[in-house]
């Protein structure tokens, strides 16, 4: 997907091509993500699909649960959905800044077999 360091640079044009690809991977990650937690939450623990959404989408923006939990199945869910959130913020993310990353090494020609 990226060119080689000996390869040059792809235009800016291109660039954001690439960027606008990784950001729509990321965000249907997120929306797939925001999904699975409202469908959780609506079926252990019975709430209607706006407070499903609220609580999926503060876990995944990092701030935790809003309602408090009732089920066993509900409790479970919600702590294995937490710890998914927390590795599914560190995936988006790096999906979404690769191509910014790679293009300033590019630029810089830094590589770590050359600082060897």
């Amino acid at each position: 997907m990226f060119e080689h360091r000996s390869e040059p640079l792809i235009p800016r044009r291109e660039f954001y091509q690439r960027l606008a690809y990784s950001t729509a991977v990321g965000s249907a990650i997120v929306a797939i993500s925001l999904g699975v937690g409202m469908a959780g939450y609506h079926g252990f623990e019975g709430m209607p699909w706006l407070d499903a959404f609220l609580n999926a989408s503060m876990l995944l923006g990092g701030m935790g649960p809003v309602t408090e939990l009732h089920t066993s199945g509900g409790k479970l869910f919600a702590g294995v959905f937490a710890l998914y959130c927390g590795l599914a913020v560190i995936l988006v993310a790096g999906i979404t800044l690769s191509p910014v990353v790679h293009r300033f090494f590019h630029k810089l020609h830094a590589d770590v077999e050359d600082r060897d």
